[in-house]
């Protein structure tokens, strides 16, 4: 990982893809602290689905 990228800096994403990551990062943040900071092999497509979800509002605005 850059410097740039933990320094806040995009790292040459374009403006999609920062908020693509940012959901996802909200949402694995919100997850993790839902299971106690531990994710089990078992919730993977629970979490995976609810990562899904944060894109797709972000996709569409909603």
């Amino acid at each position: 990982m850059s410097d740039a990228y933990v320094c806040g800096d995009p790292d040459g994403l374009s403006p999609l893809l920062v908020k693509i990551r940012d959901a996802v990062a909200r949402e694995l943040h919100a997850q993790l602290a839902l299971r106690a900071e531990r994710i089990e092999l078992a919730d993977v497509p629970e979490i995976a689905y609810q990562i899904t979800r944060q894109v797709e509002q972000t996709l569409t605005g909603d």
